[in-house]
């Protein structure tokens, strides 16, 4: 009987220290979950663009962390910097700098541009021409200098070409829609005449036999 009763007794003991560490693991649960809640509730709480003001900060702070070591050891930072950087993604920043970001800011801006891009396509002895002519334009201080042109006819028509070119690329990225003359006109506006090749495009094909009836004036 005495072992029957202790043979109980550690039974309910076990069963007891059980319990008391699933207590244990459920109020853990619940504290780590409303930990969660707070944090997830403090992150509506910041603004939209928290993380990318987050992770600038850390850049910033890791950038001054390297500076400063760079300093003790005395090294130039710069280099330092470049020598984590890889040749394609040095090649990508210089090519992202020298043609922006492509967007309009102003009409100076866009005409450097073009002219940037009229000065690559040149031929290096003609673009060394170029520099050397528009030094000594720099240089004379004769107000009259724009009087003495001195362009020669392969130059004009380099230009004329090179306008040409430009007016052709033009055409190609142009959303106007040219006018055929020789069009039947069966519109009476521009928003009729969408509609009309919106029709055209869905119902052209099922109503071929209806419009030439119409045109024959021998439709029924």
């Amino acid at each position: 009987m005495e072992k029957a009763g202790g043979s109980a007794a550690d039974k309910l003991k076990e069963r007891m220290d059980r319990l008391k560490k699933l207590h244990d693991s459920r109020n853990q649960a619940r504290v780590q979950n409303q930990q969660e809640v707070i944090v997830e509730n403090n992150m509506k709480k910041l603004p939209a663009n928290w993380e990318a003001r987050k992770r600038k900060t850390e850049w910033l702070v890791a950038e001054d962390a390297a500076k400063e070591r760079a300093a003790a050891e005395g090294k130039d930072y710069e280099r330092v910097k470049m020598l984590d950087v890889s040749v394609a993604e040095a090649d990508m920043a210089l090519k992202k700098k020298r043609k922006g970001d492509g967007s309009f800011s102003s009409y100076e801006a866009q005409t450097a541009r073009q002219y940037e891009r009229s000065i690559n396509i040149l031929p290096p002895c003609i673009r060394e021409n170029y520099e050397a002519r528009k030094k000594e334009a720099e240089e004379d201080t004769d107000p009259l200098r724009h009087l003495r042109p001195r362009d020669t006819a392969g130059a004009i028509d380099n230009m004329v070409e090179h306008l040409q070119k430009q007016l052709d690329k033009k055409k190609n990225f142009s959303r106007r829609r040219t006018h055929n003359d020789d069009a039947d006109i069966d519109y009476i506006n521009e928003k009729n005449a969408r509609f009309n090749r919106k029709l055209e495009r869905f119902y052209g094909e099922h109503t071929v036999e209806i419009k030439k009836n119409l045109e024959r004036g021998t439709a029924v």
